[in-house]
């Protein structure tokens, strides 16, 4: 491996939080503002492991909220890059509540957040490449470039039909 590539492992962050009060809604549930707001803290922080670089947000994947956490329960948030491009890194999410009392752990929810690294000008800065190695690492390399794709489409910077990997998709 070159200095110009990095392990996805090694940009992995693990973050815990405590749902206090402040943090939840009326039903006594985390809020979503919330969650995606200690998500966007950890996908930053393993976007800068990997790129070495301060980054900023690019964009948010589609957040679908499978179970609330509960006041009082554990949250922990896994982040680690899931591909890198040119100066973007696409990182993915995994999120999961814990209710301390009961020792029962269970999934929250799933994302992908874009980050862009800036060198010291603002502007946008190359990345290493990534390197998976795991079963789980590959498959969610592999499906980011249809991701990454569809992101351009939705955001008015790629038109469908240059959009080569999601046409893959459709077509034999």
């Amino acid at each position: 491996m070159s200095v110009t590539s990095k392990r996805a492992q090694d940009s992995l962050v693990m973050m815990t939080e405590l749902v206090l009060p402040n943090d939840t809604n009326v039903f006594g549930n985390l809020m979503g503002g919330r969650l995606m707001y200690w998500m966007d803290i950890a996908a930053a922080l393993s976007a800068q492991k990997h790129a070495n670089a301060p980054v900023v947000t690019a964009s948010v994947d589609n957040i679908s909220f499978e179970n609330p956490i509960k006041l009082g329960n554990a949250v922990y948030i896994e982040a680690k890059v899931s591909r890198a491009f040119n100066s973007s890194m696409e990182v993915h999410m995994r999120v999961w509540g814990e209710d301390l009392k009961n020792q029962y752990k269970y999934k929250s929810n799933e994302a992908y957040y874009t980050f862009v690294a800036l060198d010291a000008s603002g502007k946008s800065s190359p990345v290493p490449q990534l390197v998976p190695e795991t079963e789980d690492e590959n498959r969610l390399f592999e499906g980011a470039m249809r991701r990454r794709q569809l992101r351009l489409i939705l955001g008015g910077k790629m038109k469908p039909n240059d959009a080569v990997e999601l046409k893959a998709l459709f077509s034999e």
